[in-house]
């Protein structure tokens, strides 16, 4: 699994940095890639970037303001050029529809492949026995979503020693172990999988956060998570403004993650009052001393969520 953010800017793109996308890799576990908002500009960044279209297998909208939504009816027809045929569900606030099939239809772009809208207002919106993602309702200014994206523990390892005693090599009956499954051995022995295998390795958590205020909700979504993606547009000097225009500051996104007990914090969504990362450094040093482990997003960086070890 890897994050990699095509867009780290709040409100509007600017020369540094692009309006919010983010991209999660799923290269081990899907051979696929999934998308968290596509504001404007984002397929240039998606070219810019080792990242391809043909893989993406889902989008997730946090909300409909136009930083986060007016680069999809473009990359949505693009993907149709780069060699994207598989289908692809977009997961959305309610409006979403309306908004995709006005654009593409009054642009009369053609999709060759399937498109599924899919509306919510929270709930599990996922769930195929390796990922669940769930979504939950922030503090906006319209409605804006959080997603939660679970991966399901993993079996543990087989004990390869035991399984050479009892004249089984690498192949099939491995691989019928590892799905839970009794296998009968030369003896007529029943091998169970509990016998084999090891503790089962803990699945990572995801939390990527659409623009809120602090809520509960945040916590709520961000519980033990291995990463989570808050935004931090302003320093705390500013919370005022902060809570004016419904968004959070570096502090209050570093106190989310603490109370959450989260493992690692990524900022985003900067206010473009700081110009480059050398003026972010005080949201950075703002957040590290209420949550050590913070650091802020950077646009065409890959970030490996590491396997919790467990």
């Amino acid at each position: 699994m890897e994050l990699y953010f095509l867009g780290t800017n709040a409100g509007v793109p600017t020369i540094q940095r692009n309006v919010t996308s983010i991209a999660l890799r799923l290269l081990e576990e899907r051979r696929s890639m999934w998308l968290f908002d596509c504001g404007e500009g984002t397929q240039q960044e998606v070219l810019r970037s080792p990242l391809k279209l043909s893989r993406l297998e889902k989008i997730f909208i946090t909300h409909l303001h136009g930083d986060h939504l007016f680069g999809l009816p473009g990359l949505l027809s693009s993907r149709a050029y780069q060699g994207g045929t598989a289908p692809l569900t977009v997961y959305g606030p309610p409006g979403l529809q309306q908004y995709i099939e006005l654009s593409l239809g009054i642009s009369q772009s053609r999709i060759n492949y399937q498109l599924h809208i899919v509306e919510h207002t929270g709930g599990v919106l996922f769930d195929d026995g390796q990922f669940r993602v769930e979504s939950a309702l922030l503090d906006h200014r319209i409605d804006s979503y959080g997603y939660r994206i679970i991966e399901m523990d993993k079996p543990g390892k087989l004990n390869q020693e035991l399984l050479e005693r009892y004249g089984i090599k690498p192949g099939p009956v491995y691989g019928k172990l590892k799905r839970g499954e009794s296998v009968e051995v030369e003896g007529g022995v029943i091998l169970h999988p509990q016998d084999v295998l090891g503790s089962p390795k803990k699945g990572r958590i995801i939390t990527i956060l659409g623009d809120t205020r602090p809520c509960p909700n945040t916590v709520l979504l961000a519980r033990d998570a291995t990463v989570v993606v808050h935004e931090a547009t302003f320093l705390h000097d500013l919370a005022d403004t902060a809570y004016e225009y419904h968004h959070s500051t570096a502090l209050q996104a570093a106190e989310a993650a603490k109370a959450a007990g989260a493992s690692q914090l990524i900022m985003t969504h900067f206010s473009s009052r700081y110009k480059d990362q050398e003026q972010l450094q005080p949201l950075l040093e703002e957040a590290r001393s209420l949550f050590p482990n913070s650091s802020l997003a950077e646009q065409h960086v890959l970030l490996p969520i590491a396997d919790t070890g467990q």
